[in-house]
C-alpha cells in the first residue's frame, strides 16, 4: 500500500514561488521586472480565485477587492518587519535594465 503524500504548506508552496523568482532574478538581472511580475501574476491568480468562490463575482468584487488588499498588506508589513530586523545580505549592486514598467517607489 502506498502512503499518501503530505500536503505542501502555504510557506512551503511559497518558497518555491521565491525560489524560482530567485532563479529569474538573476536570470533577468533586474529584480524589479520579477517583482513586477510577480505581483501581476499574483493579482491575475487571485482575481481567478475570487472568480471560482463568488456566486457574483460583479456583486461581490469590492469587497474582493477590499479582502485581497488587506491580507497582502498584512502579509507585506510583516515582511518588512522581517528584513528590517534582520536585513538580508547586500549582493553587489547590479547594472538595472531599463524597464517602463517598474517603478521604483520612494517615501513621502
Amino acid at each position: 500500500m502506498s502512503e499518501a503524500k503530505p500536503e505542501l504548506t502555504m510557506y512551503q508552496i511559497a518558497d518555491q514561488f521565491i525560489a524560482l523568482a530567485n532563479q529569474l532574478s538573476q536570470q533577468e538581472n533586474d529584480i524589479g521586472k520579477v517583482g513586477t511580475a510577480m505581483r501581476f501574476a499574483s493579482a491575475r491568480f487571485n482575481a481567478f480565485e475570487a472568480s471560482i468562490k463568488s456566486a457574483d463575482l460583479a456583486a461581490e468584487k469590492d469587497h474582493a477587492l477590499a479582502w485581497f488588499s488587506d491580507e497582502f498588506k498584512a502579509m507585506l508589513k510583516e515582511n518588512l518587519e522581517d528584513h528590517i530586523a534582520n536585513p538580508p545580505v547586500a549582493a553587489p549592486q547590479q547594472e538595472q535594465k531599463s524597464d517602463d514598467s517598474v517603478q521604483m517607489f520612494k517615501g513621502a
